[in-house]
């Protein structure tokens, strides 16, 4: 391809003058499109894609030996191509690097790696461990356990009838219609099977016994364990509506909730959304994709309001109307009679079925019934532990202390899930690794992508660098004068920045306010 023939070939040697401290060079190697990268005196040579969304890694973020991916922030040993913190989950390649005077040389590729890079000394492994759900959190830690060469017994048990799949793409693109649904599993049967991760679908956790460390399943024998983490997610806030009709009513959790969704918009020309939310937003683009008319239906004054302010919601709300999606602003839905929805204001709206996305709230029942200490979610320490020793809670259900804001936080995010499955794995394993990872989400709006990191409940001030008419900024959100989120716009490095900047404020004690990147 003339592109690939337009890249420098590796193999042949380029300058050491031609990379920074920090610079990618992205070149190939064969047939194989390879990163050079520079990190201090060191130069490394990896896959040029991101094995989470095939990311562009040239245009990442070096940080020590490791670069992390503009994308979605997944993050990668430059060493062992190892995926050190999600979203990715599988390895990139590394090939071996030679210098002679001031030219480095790209030789053969190197064995792919499959085990995490040797660290701390673990504590004593349990002899078993029982993961309940099968989410985010849940999967991650499963596969962190292996990745460390945890030998003992591993059950997943899940409420779904699918296995973990890749949960942010059921509102996006799977639900456009434009991904397959084979690329929505985030790995296949055969996998659980070769690494023996126990996977239990379509099965429930009835109780946790602390005392005998055991759950109990709606079907089948109490399982024991050594270690427990609690997975449980969150689940849809389902709404009253007088008068709807269940098969009319859909809310989006689950694959199976997704494929319902698809299913009726096949034969649909109109469909009415049910809140401002995220989920909701991203479900009105994807209905606006296949082709329905859609109406948003909030009782916020401006989508996103909570969240993000009223000036970023405004600009989210031009974007959708721009695709003809209509708002009905300050509004609830108080009556379905058939497809009529009757709002507030009195008006009606059409509706060959309508999406809830209101809120999800914590799946928490397990837990308080197990006696476990609770604080608006599983209460966890700094290391993920719950209240009772051995027991974990890690993701949507998990509330824990949080260094960046000084306080006690729970977030519903996917990456962020993931990545304290990762870290619950590995202080299951002994390591007493403390979650300090800076959150981070994304979400898609027809072709734009906004790109969050930090954690702002409540603000006193916005900082905007840049346009968001043009759709090029970086907004910035105070309490105190002290940063504590940055959302971005076509600006994925700068995202990537200011998750390592507030990193560093959080290690130093160090705030600059106001800095958008």
């Amino acid at each position: 391809m003339a592109n690939d023939n337009a890249k420098p070939d590796l193999s042949n040697g380029v300058s050491i003058r031609d990379l920074q401290d920090g610079g990618t060079l992205l070149g190939r190697v064969g047939d194989d499109e390879v990163v050079l990268v520079r990190s201090g005196e060191e130069v490394f040579a990896i896959g040029a894609h991101c094995t989470h969304y095939h990311g562009p890694l040239a245009e990442g973020l070096i940080v020590g030996d490791t670069v992390r991916c503009p994308w979605h922030h997944a993050c990668f040993s430059l060493r062992t191509g190892e995926p050190v913190r999600a979203p990715a989950l599988d390895f990139i390649a590394c090939w071996r690097v030679e210098r002679q005077g001031d030219r480095v040389f790209v030789r053969e590729k190197l064995p792919t790696a499959t085990t995490a890079t040797p660290t701390a000394v673990r504590g004593q492994a349990p002899e078993s461990v029982v993961i309940i759900g099968g989410g985010a959190a849940g999967n991650a830690a499963a596969e962190m356990l292996r990745r460390h060469e945890y030998d003992g017994a591993i059950t997943m048990i899940s409420a779904d009838s699918a296995g973990p799949v890749d949960r942010p793409n059921l509102s996006k693109d799977y639900l456009a219609g434009t991904a397959q649904e084979d690329w929505i599993p985030l790995r296949g049967p055969e996998f659980y099977a070769e690494q023996r991760i126990e996977l239990l679908l379509n099965t429930r956790v009835t109780a946790i016994d602390l005392h005998a460390r055991q759950v109990r399943l709606d079907r089948g024998e109490p399982r024991r364990y050594g270690a427990l983490l609690i997975a449980t997610g969150a689940e849809p806030v389902h709404l009253e509506i007088p008068g709807a009709d269940p098969a009319r009513v859909h809310y989006l959790r689950t694959f199976d909730d997704s494929r319902a969704i698809v299913q009726k918009a096949e034969g649909a020309k109109r469909a009415v959304v049910v809140g401002g939310s995220f989920i909701g937003l991203e479900v009105a683009a994807s209905l606006r994709t296949r082709g329905l008319a859609v109406d948003v239906v909030s009782k916020e004054h401006s989508p996103l309001e909570r969240v993000m302010g009223a000036e970023v919601g405004d600009m989210i709300r031009r974007i959708h109307e721009s695709h003809g999606v209509v708002f009905h602003l300050g509004e609830t839905v108080t009556r379905m009679d058939g497809s009529r929805v009757t709002l507030s204001g009195g008006d009606t709206l059409d509706a060959d079925f309508v999406v809830c996305g209101v809120g999800v709230r914590p799946l928490t029942a397990l837990a308080e019934q197990a006696g476990l200490a609770m604080d608006r979610g599983i209460a966890v320490n700094e290391f993920l532990e719950t209240s009772a020793p051995g027991v974990f809670a890690a993701g949507d259900a998990a509330r824990w202390p949080d260094p960046h804001t000084g306080e006690r936080i729970r977030v519903e995010h996917w990456v962020v899930a993931e990545r304290m499955g990762q870290t619950a794995a590995r202080n299951i394993l002994g390591f007493r690794e403390r979650f300090d990872k800076v959150p981070f989400f994304w979400s898609m709006h027809y072709d734009l992508q906004i790109n969050y990191v930090g954690h702002a409940e409540r603000w006193d001030a916005i900082h905007i660098d840049g346009s968001l008419d043009d759709h090029d900024c970086a907004v910035t959100y105070l309490r105190n004068n002290r940063r504590l989120a940055v959302a971005t716009l076509s600006r994925d490095k700068a995202s990537l920045e200011a998750e390592v900047a507030l990193e560093h404020e959080t290690a130093t004690g160090t705030s600059r306010a106001g800095a958008g990147a």
